[in-house]
């Protein structure tokens, strides 16, 4: 009887500004250990996927590592993959941006292990019909699916033992199924419970195909894994299990697998990912529905439940859309720039490293959010930010000629955006959302001071109770209930609006800080929600205007940039009685217990002088200042009356490999004052410049 094939295709990514303590842990509890375990096995071979961003860190970092694998490569046991280099999802980007992606990862390969890779990790697994196309253009001839895109598509689980062909439009790759019980099983179950997993298949299905594509960080790197796998020896165990079978298991790199066999027939896969990821692309409602049908439906019609796609987490957080469609905007204005590139060579220069930031700020992680995912960081958020408005500024640089007011659907929700722009700062303002700003980005340190993230529900919220302080063993994150902090609960909050800046609240006279923090401040929400008029856009100035039907209320607010100040003068007007009304601002600098970011209170004020930005209270003055040293930024914000400060950091409650957290998303600044007569007007300044 012919052996079964074992194709082993294991992944390795860090995203775009993890934190290099990070990197650092993970190379020592995955990474090594793996590798070394392999080079004590040669009859193992597996096929190798590291994000650019990784490889680059591993050449800077750990370059005897990259050899280690170099030397694995010539044996023969390893073969290397390619992908898009700074692993975006491939369907959410342009082609030709899909295309430079890919082809910048097989150059890099090809440069330091000899030859170009024929097949490609495909970002979380996330799959799209158009995908062969660019793949073929890219030369790359094989990819990697879950066993579940195969499954919905209508194959069987006795036809997902062997390779597919797939096409678009006449470009043709191949596609293997990554089998979902092996990825569950490895490594949490028993070497013997896997091996028998897979003398079983063998028994149906001789000289066929087990393949498996999943992490390498869960070799070692997730909770409580690094005991299990390497300490307490599973990895050793179950090498010496595969080499133990090797007259009937043959493990087999990919590249030489699809050499050997024929296809086992033409396939046209949906448009799909891992099951647990269209549960997570969907609203925190749907996503519980979801699951609750998941657990009834009987598991040969599991295939047929479908979730939400990859593309939903643009309508499920309005932060990562904006991020993304400020990444299309930029794309676009590059390929325009590339056509009509000056021939001067410090032009073309500019436009490579320009280019190459904005591949940087494709980086999956920062626009979606599951257990994995890091649209809750917001150091991940910080680093795409700035790869992209690093790459803005170096295509000014290339075309300076002024670019001043621009209207247009950024957001893609049928109303126009206005972007503002300078030398020295950019503005998204959304007028339809309040006539707020999503977006406030200073040039100089290419960072966006707003970057939050509203706080809402998640499916998993109502899982908080059950989950306990403190390990429980080597676990699938998918199985994982453990709290990072006691009474998390506290802080499940939600918030009725984007978190953005420039939003007017007014609300009774008797509100207080603790009202506003804790969500209570009954405010005039028809008026904080409104859909503003663009009265005028001109260069770095605008005015907005709205108000109520009936005459209630109404609202203007003119801004305008000069030089480094962000100025507002705005005024509020209500026929409610005796009021407050302010001008909400959230503002983030992201850590906020660091001793090098701190707020600057008026000198009146109780308390320490510089309170970490994690402090709430309120204060009476003219001015605030938000500090910080490391990213070497200071914000004043000056107001004119004086006003009362009322401020709260804003944390949100998330779900990730470690359990549950909380995260800091900024803080929320409301200068307020009274209004007896039902008309507050204020003069609202922030200005930016170097904290030392």
């Amino acid at each position: 009887m012919s052996p079964l094939h074992l194709c082993l295709l294991i992944h390795a990514h860090q995203p775009v500004g993890n934190f290099e303590s990070v990197q650092e842990e993970v190379y020592r509890l995955s990474y090594l250990p793996f590798v070394e375990a392999l080079e004590k096995h040669p009859g193992i071979r597996v096929a190798f996927h590291y994000s650019g961003i990784l490889l680059e860190w591993l050449e800077k970092r750990r370059p005897d590592y990259l050899e280690r694998l170099r030397r694995l490569v010539e044996l023969g046991q390893v073969e290397m993959l390619g992908g898009g280099f700074f692993e975006p999802i491939l369907s959410a980007i342009p082609d030709h941006d899909r295309t430079a992606q890919l082809e910048r990862m097989s150059d890099w390969l090809e440069q330091r292990f000899g030859r170009r890779p024929q097949g490609a990790w495909l970002t979380e697994r996330v799959w799209d019909p158009s995908l062969p196309r660019s793949l073929a253009q890219a030369g790359i001839t094989y990819t990697l699916t879950d066993d579940y895109h195969f499954l919905s598509a209508g194959l069987g689980e006795d036809q997902l033992h062997g390779y597919y062909l797939t096409e678009w439009q006449g470009s043709v790759v191949r596609v293997l199924p990554g089998l979902k019980k092996l990825r569950y099983m490895l490594p949490f179950r028993l070497e013997q419970e896997s091996i028998g997993f897979l003398r079983a298949v063998r028994e149906r299905h001789p000289g066929g195909l087990a393949a498996m594509g999943d992490d390498l960080e869960k070799f070692g790197a997730w909770p409580e894994t690094h005991q299990h796998v390497h300490v307490n020896g599973w990895l050793r165990r179950f090498f010496e299990a595969v080499e133990a079978s090797s007259d009937w298991l043959a493990i087999t790199l990919p590249e030489q697998y699809l050499a050997q066999h024929e296809p086992l027939g033409r396939i046209y896969l949906p448009t799909a990912s891992y099951q647990e990821m269209m549960g997570w692309a969907l609203p925190p409602g749907a996503g519980r529905d979801y699951q609750e049908l998941l657990d009834r439906v009987e598991d040969r019609f599991l295939r047929f439940v479908h979730g939400g796609v990859w593309h939903n987490f643009f309508h499920k957080y309005e932060e990562a859309n904006l991020l993304h469609k400020r990444m299309l905007d930029l794309s676009r204005r590059y390929q325009e720039l590339g056509q009509a590139l000056p021939a001067a060579p410090e032009s073309r220069r500019r436009w490579d490293q320009g280019y190459r930031k904005l591949l940087a700020a494709q980086c999956n992680d920062a626009y979606w959010h599951g257990v994995f995912g890091g649209l809750y960081s917001p150091h991940l958020r910080t680093a795409v930010w700035g790869a992209l408005l690093e790459a803005e500024d170096l295509a000014g640089q290339i075309d300076t000629a002024p670019r001043g007011a621009r209207r247009l659907d950024l957001n893609v929700d049928g109303r126009d955006e206005l972007l503002l722009s300078t030398d020295t700062l950019g503005v998204v303002v959304t007028p339809g959302d309040g006539g707020t700003v999503a977006e406030i980005s200073y040039r100089p340190r290419a960072y966006n001071v707003i970057n939050s993230l509203a706080r809402r529900p998640e499916a998993y919220h109502s899982r908080l109770q059950e989950a306990q302080q403190g390990g429980e063993g080597a676990q699938s994150i998918h199985d994982r209930m453990v709290a990072k902090e006691a009474n998390l609960g506290r802080f499940l909050q939600y918030d009725r609006y984007h978190r953005h800046a420039f939003r007017t609240l007014v609300f009774a006279e008797g509100r207080t800080p603790d009202d506003y923090r804790r969500g209570c401040l009954e405010e005039c929400v028809p008026m904080a929600q409104a859909p503003f008029q663009v009265v005028s856009a001109e260069g770095s100035r605008y005015r907005l205007e709205a108000c109520s039907p009936d005459g209630v209320w109404q609202v203007a607010n003119d801004v305008s940039i000069e030089g480094s100040a962000l100025t507002a003068n705005w005024e509020a007007r209500h026929s409610g009685g005796r009021l407050r009304a302010g001008l909400e601002l959230v503002l983030n600098f992201c850590a906020p217990d660091a001793h090098d970011r701190y707020f600057v209170l008026p000198s009146a004020a109780g308390g320490a002088p510089r309170p970490r930005l994690g402090w709430s209270g309120h204060v009476q003055g003219e001015s605030v200042a938000l500090v910080d040293e490391w990213l070497n930024l200071r914000i004043d914000v000056r107001v004119a009356p004086a006003a009362a400060w009322w401020i709260y950091p804003i944390y949100t409650v998330s779900l990730s490999e470690g359990g549950f957290e909380k995260v800091y998303q900024g803080s929320a600044i409301l200068p307020n004052w009274p209004a007896p007569d039902g008309v507050a007007r204020a003069k609202v300044q922030l200005e930016f410049g170097p904290a030392r």
